[in-house]
């Protein structure tokens, strides 16, 4: 294998791989000695890759705009066109905007083969209606989820009765015809799902639950993963 291609494969594995990124971990990945993997990191660092850590504590890959352009097969391609087409398909009219801006910035960084098989490939979605429909709560209950604030709702539950919640969202569910809020309940002390189309209203407390999202997401997922299997 040659030298480029073999640090673009580690880069790659780095990108895909979840942390703690050891160099013990990488070289069985890879199937080197440990001693490899410490120079092909300093050799990228040299290439202008952003790599945080040391030996023996883990390594960490900081995306950067001088890395060189992502490669693809063509069924990766095929995966990022027919991802791409569902999310549009969504009826969420951000998201739609989005995924169009994600497909023009990767179609820029492929060669010109690449290219034209990411603008013309086979897979594609089509629904005669979005899947989701409309919902006016839901960029707001997005940029809470990004910000960590608090969101305190006015909610109908399955029997049409309402009530006032202060909720801590986590994440946003697409699930068959649903969307759903995984949410951490002050009310309940406890997690939560709440379908947005039952957000009667919405408004921001002004708390913030920063850093805690991404901790409580994975507590949550990992319940409901418990839950699956029993």
């Amino acid at each position: 294998m040659s030298g480029p291609d073999r640090l673009l494969r580690l880069l790659q594995l780095m990108r895909v791989m979840a942390p703690p990124i050891t160099a013990q971990r990488l070289a069985v990945e890879r199937g080197v000695s440990v001693r490899s993997i410490y120079r092909d990191i300093e050799l990228l660092r040299l290439s202008g890759a952003r790599i945080e850590g040391e030996r023996g504590y883990g390594y960490r890959l900081v995306e950067d705009y001088a890395l060189p352009p992502q490669t693809f097969d063509r069924l990766e391609i095929e995966a990022i066109t027919v991802g791409l087409s569902e999310v549009r398909q969504m009826g969420d009219p951000d998201l739609a905007r989005a995924a169009d801006s994600v497909l023009a910035k990767v179609a820029a960084t492929l060669p010109d083969d690449r290219e034209r098989q990411l603008l013309h490939a086979i897979s594609h979605v089509y629904r005669p209606t979005g899947r989701y429909g409309l919902h006016p709560h839901l960029q707001a209950i997005r940029q809470a989820c990004w910000e960590e604030q608090e969101i305190e709702i006015s909610y109908l539950d399955q029997a049409g009765t309402a009530s006032q919640r202060i909720i801590r969202p986590l994440a946003i569910m697409y699930s068959d015809h649903v969307l759903t809020v995984l949410a951490w309940c002050c009310l309940r002390d406890d997690f939560r799902m709440f379908r947005v189309d039952r957000v009667e209203s919405l408004s921001s407390n002004g708390t913030s639950f920063r850093p805690r999202r991404a901790p409580l997401l994975r507590d949550y997922l990992a319940k409901l993963s418990e839950k699956r299997s029993d």
